[in-house]
This record gives structure tokens, C-alpha cells and sequence, in this order.
């Protein structure tokens, strides 16, 4: 797992890039505020139930939360399940609403 800033994200979300988003938040968190990401919330990936996402496993895929606490996990969680390319969003939609 490697750590990706908010600035990163948005800059290439900018460019026009695909990135493979994942929100493991709860869902009336994403409905507050949400990026776009796809809603996988921590506890589903706990239980490894991750078909959404599953043709991903090779390909970079950037996990975010309320404050990069549980998008870390996911990563760790995602990683022993076969994803090659986990990036955690330092600071979550925290950081992203205070600095974007």
C-alpha cells in the first residue's frame, strides 16, 4: 500500500485520468459528500465481498474514507486478497474538503 495526497487525486481527476476510486464509507457518508468514488464500505470488504471491484485487482486502485483511517485498512484488507496496486487518500474527505 502506498499513500496518495488529496492535491494528487484531484490533479489527476483534472487531467481527465480514469482513476479507480473506492469509498469505504458508510452510505449516508458518501451521501454527504462523495468524490465518485465506487461505494464499498469497509465492513463488505471485511467480509470479502468485493465482486464490484474484483477486475481491478491488477490495476491501480485508490481507497478513501472520512480520514485515511479505514481506507488503510481496506488497502491492507484488499492487498491479502490479491489487489496489486492499493493507494490509501492521506486524510480522507477530511483533507479534501479542507484543502481543495
Amino acid at each position: 500500500m502506498e499513500n496518495i495526497t488529496v492535491e494528487e487525486v484531484k490533479k489527476r481527476m483534472d487531467a481527465g485520468e480514469k482513476l479507480n476510486l473506492v469509498d469505504v464509507r458508510e452510505p449516508f457518508e458518501n451521501a454527504e459528500f462523495n468524490i465518485g468514488g465506487v461505494l464499498l464500505p469497509l465492513g463488505d470488504i471485511q467480509a470479502m465481498a468485493v465482486d464490484e471491484i474484483e477486475n481491478l485487482k491488477d490495476e491501480e486502485v485508490i481507497c478513501y474514507c472520512r480520514s485515511g483511517n479505514r481506507s488503510g485498512q481496506a488497502c491492507m484488507i484488499l492487498e491479502m486478497m490479491g489487489f496489486t496496486n492499493t493507494k490509501n487518500l492521506t486524510g480522507g474527505m477530511l483533507a479534501w474538503q479542507q484543502k481543495l
